[in-house]
């Protein structure tokens, strides 16, 4: 297990909402598009409208553990941004986040077949 690398500048960011592809459900929107590199990077975005910042502290932290739980069944060289959805339709324990982004990411085939 390594570590999480991660986009961080805003231009990454747009570049993947414009170019990349994209899948939603309740809990998460997921923007994906490949990067020519070695090694998949995240982004993650929570809006302020998701509520005050310990509520959005927490959905960020869940969404990081949900990846780091499948960062080995991710195939390398792609960016992707997962964007937060307000909670009041969905659960948000961490078995319900990770359900939905390994859906997420099996859609958008970003997941290693074994």
């Amino acid at each position: 297990m390594g570590r999480i690398h991660r986009l961080k500048k805003n231009v990454e960011f747009q570049r993947t909402y414009r170019n990349g592809s994209y899948i939603a459900t309740k809990a998460l929107v997921a923007y994906v598009k490949p990067n020519n590199l070695k090694e998949t990077r995240i982004g993650i975005t929570v809006s302020k409208k998701y509520g005050k910042s310990v509520k959005r502290n927490r959905i960020r932290r869940l969404i990081i553990e949900s990846y780091r739980l499948l960062k080995d069944k991710v195939k390398p060289g792609y960016d992707i941004v997962f964007v937060a959805r307000k909670p009041d339709t969905y659960d948000t324990r961490l078995y319900n986040i990770h359900a939905m982004m390994s859906y997420i990411l099996d859609k958008l085939n970003v997941l290693k077949r074994d």
